[in-house]
């Protein structure tokens, strides 16, 4: 344990420091401050020591140089094992700061509030790159031996509960938890501030600000998620969302953003397993569960609509571990957060980045996303498509397409009634999705068939002939495209090739 004997304080935000200036304070800490920060510590009626007395000089150049200064920095970096560093503190008389808490300027905040003007003077952003807070930030976390460090407010919770709990003390792990933060923080800062002035260059996830998971996709696998959530989603009840769940929850946004219609739909590992539309949302719910009831057991949850009293009392009966919507009817918020685990989350917008990333081996690959649904719509079979039919037809291609591959979906009056997906063949997938329909008791008469790629032969088309399906919809681009062509024609059969495929992987 180190004691904390001495402070370095000098923050842009001040919400949240008073309860750990008076912790401090009760504790004998000697503080040091800057400029608003030591006017706003000194309104707490608590000491403090002005750092340009212990420097013997001035804040400087509209502030620009007031804390790079040997004293100071010395203050921070001193190894206090060290002999020869002890000896040099004393001869120069430098004092030791256990604990140094330090933000930054607001460098990104600003950068958004000229985000839609036209900029002609940057002096305005210019002046929020900060130089004295990354250095003795950095020089803090290098240090952690025997500094602690707070890098943003959002430590500040913690460090008071260490502070109160351990009468100013820290442990090693817990400066060293503090200083990895700390780096986190001035990383991000430098790539906001590279992105800003080389606005060319390629922004990559790790160019956000990092979020430490709980775990991976198992117990033993360290995670961190680089993003801001809040930018899409507000989270209204329940646990910290796991990494499981963040990949989840991504696959739910991306399938409901492309339907306008009152639309519910139930994700399980990534991959739709219930989904419908209907006039009211408790009726699509209805249906989609009856879709699959067995799989959508602690499955994630997606609507386009806001959640009703009635919605909410029949989602309420099944376990489930996330729910998004739009928006939740008071009473119906209530209802669902009576299981104080149950994540609810209110989405913000539907619309996200274009960019897709997947780690590959020593690398990232990076692709556009998977925009529309169908490039062409040519009629190619025995007969054009019927209006319930193309409605159908539009619908299953949507959901094919978030699928993993190779799959197949059917459909009947916009329900999802079976799929195979993730199969290593699209007999498979379709063997699969006939054998789920027929699970739970679906006609497929009428019903129509969706296939994420072309068909090779034509058996697939045979097979979901046989089963009562009359109506398909399918990229083409095969070889033998004609024989499963020449099929439908000879069956009176319908067939829409679509000239986009949707794989994935």
């Amino acid at each position: 344990m180190k004691k904390i004997k001495s402070a370095l304080i000098s923050v842009f935000y001040k919400d949240g420091l008073e309860p750990i200036l008076n912790v401090l304070h009760q504790n004998g800490v000697t503080i040091y401050s800057t400029g608003g920060t030591r006017d706003f510590i000194e309104k707490q009626n608590i000491p403090c020591v002005p750092v340009e007395s212990l420097t013997g000089f001035p804040s400087i150049l509209g502030g620009r140089v007031k804390t790079l200064h040997p004293l100071v920095f010395g203050a921070i970096l001193g190894k206090r094992n060290d002999d020869v560093h002890v000896a040099e503190m004393q001869q120069y008389h430098i004092p030791e700061f256990d604990l140094v808490i330090v933000d930054l300027y607001p460098f990104e905040e600003t950068v958004k509030s000229f985000a839609n003007q036209e900029l002609l003077d940057e002096s305005p952003i210019i002046e929020k790159i900060d130089i004295g807070g990354p250095s003795m930030i950095r020089a803090a976390a290098k240090n952690h031996q025997d500094v602690t460090v707070v890098a943003a407010k959002r430590e500040y919770e913690f460090l008071f509960q260490l502070l109160s709990t351990q009468q100013c003390q820290t442990t090693f792990d817990q400066r060293r938890f503090f200083a990895v933060k700390a780096f986190d923080v001035c990383s991000h800062y430098d790539n906001a501030i590279s992105n800003y002035f080389n606005k060319t260059a390629f922004v990559t996830p790790f160019d956000a600000e990092k979020r430490t998971m709980r775990y991976g996709e198992n117990p033993h696998q360290p995670a961190a998620f680089y993003g801001n959530l809040n930018d899409v989603l507000s989270q209204l009840n329940g646990k910290e969302l796991s990494y499981n769940n963040l990949v989840d929850v991504e696959a739910a946004i991306m399938l409901i953003r492309e339907f306008t219609t009152t639309t519910f739909a139930i994700i399980k590992h990534t991959n739709v397993c219930g989904i419908a539309q209907a006039e009211t949302l408790k009726a699509a719910w209805d249906l989609a569960l009856a879709g699959d009831p067995e799989s959508a057991f602690g499955g994630v949850l997606v609507c386009n609509a806001p959640v009703d009293v009635e919605t909410a009392t029949a989602i309420n009966e099944l376990f489930f571990e996330v729910l998004i919507a739009p928006q939740f009817n008071e009473d119906a918020l209530a209802i669902l957060k009576s299981k104080k685990n149950r994540i609810l989350l209110q989405l913000k917008q539907t619309a996200l980045p274009q960019q897709q990333f997947k780690s590959m081996l020593n690398g990232v690959l990076m692709q556009v996303n998977d925009a529309g649904n169908f490039t062409n719509w040519n009629e190619e079979g025995g007969r054009n498509t019927q209006d319930a039919e193309k409605d159908d037809l539009v619908f299953a291609n949507l959901v094919c397409k978030h699928l993993k591959s190779n799959a197949i979906v059917l459909v009947k009056n916009k329900q999802l009634i079976g799929k195979g997906c993730g199969q290593t063949s699209r007999i498979d997938a379709l063997r699969h999705a006939i054998e789920k329909a027929h699970q739970f008791n679906f006609d497929l008469k009428d019903a129509v068939l969706a296939s994420d790629a072309f068909f090779p032969f034509d058996d697939c088309v045979k097979i979901a002939h046989s089963a009562g399906i009359a109506a398909f919809i399918q990229p083409g681009g095969s070889i033998r495209d004609a024989d499963s062509i020449q099929y439908c024609k000879e069956n009176n059969l319908a067939m829409v090739i679509t000239g986009q495929r949707h794989f994935k992987h």
